[in-house]
């Protein structure tokens, strides 16, 4: 049974709504055509999506199921769109992904050394937020991602790990464990009147506790600088902190590995080609677990208070 792009759109649109009149002011259209299609939906798949009541509308088992699969489906079809239009461009280009902040000396690295190489594709750095990398891989928008195990979603897409490091509590500067040379994950997890900020999991949702719900990096950087949140994070992200902030190394938070992922059906030459060079600058980046590199003097350092 084929279905169409169209239908799909309709249905994700009253899933993320449940409500047909916001899904149709969303989608540009009157609410009785939409809720037709609806019904046409169901009867050629032969199952309900929906649960209408007087209450409102609630998804079924099977309308949670296409919700995934639509989802992936309309993602799979932007991404043959734009990466056949950048197939078919007169540059040889590509677009790597990465969570702005993170990463930041590798990264450089890595482009620094790409573009030594004369034949090399032109390298495009789309910046993102916590978390928006793997989108941006399945959508088409990005080809390749800098991304972070444990914390990012990996899932479809082939890897090869980069570094790996330790992670730091970021705190105000004025906050007494500021002063500490270390801490552990016990520590910062009971902080009184100082939170962790909740990132949002893999489904978007963000788990239970007092801190406050953070998604970017400026709305968390001056929530730390006004004394209202603290968080983990790797060492290496640390590159957009404010000098409101200290960072006191975790010395039990898990280790967290930096790699560079592209998606697994991929055959791009160019994305190949920056893979290679991101794996031969692998043996130049130590395991900083909780130190960081000193450039200037070619040591480990510990890092800036």
């Amino acid at each position: 049974m084929d279905l169409e792009t169209r239908e799909l759109r309709y249905f994700l649109a009253v899933a993320e709504e449940l409500h047909f009149g916001r899904a149709a002011e969303r989608l540009g259209m009157a609410q009785p055509p939409l809720s037709r299609a609806i019904r046409q939906l169901e009867r050629r798949l032969g199952v309900q999506l929906f649960d209408r009541d007087r209450r409102g509308v609630a998804l079924t088992a099977a309308g949670r199921v296409l919700v995934r699969e639509a989802g992936s489906a309309l993602d799979a079809v932007a991404a043959a769109a734009r990466r056949t239009q950048r197939a078919g461009a007169s540059t040889n280009s590509l677009v790597l992904v990465t969570k702005a902040g993170a990463s930041h000396d590798l990264l450089r690295r890595l482009l620094d050394t790409h573009a030594a190489d004369p034949d090399a594709a032109s390298v495009e750095i789309l910046l993102c937020e916590v978390g928006e990398q793997a989108g941006a891989l399945r959508d088409g928008r990005a080809d390749v991602a800098i991304m972070h195990r444990p914390y990012d979603d990996l899932a479809g897409f082939d890897t090869e790990d980069l570094h790996v490091e330790g992670q730091v509590a970021i705190l105000p500067a004025t906050h007494p464990l500021a002063a500490r040379e270390e801490l552990t994950l016990a520590e910062v997890s009971h902080v009184p009147g100082l939170p962790i900020a909740r990132w949002p999991r893999l489904d978007g949702t963000y788990p239970e506790g007092p801190g406050p719900e953070v998604r970017t990096q400026s709305k968390l950087a001056q929530l730390v600088a006004l004394g209202r949140t603290l968080l983990v994070i790797p060492a290496s992200s640390r590159a957009w902190q404010w000098p409101e902030h200290v960072a006191v190394p975790v010395v039990d938070a898990p280790d967290v590995t930096t790699v560079i992922a592209w998606p697994s059906h991929s055959r791009s030459r160019a994305v190949a080609a920056l893979v290679r060079t991101a794996a031969d600058l692998r043996a130049l980046t130590e395991v900083v677990t909780p130190m960081q590199r000193d450039d200037a003097a070619g040591e480990v350092a510990p890092l800036d208070r």
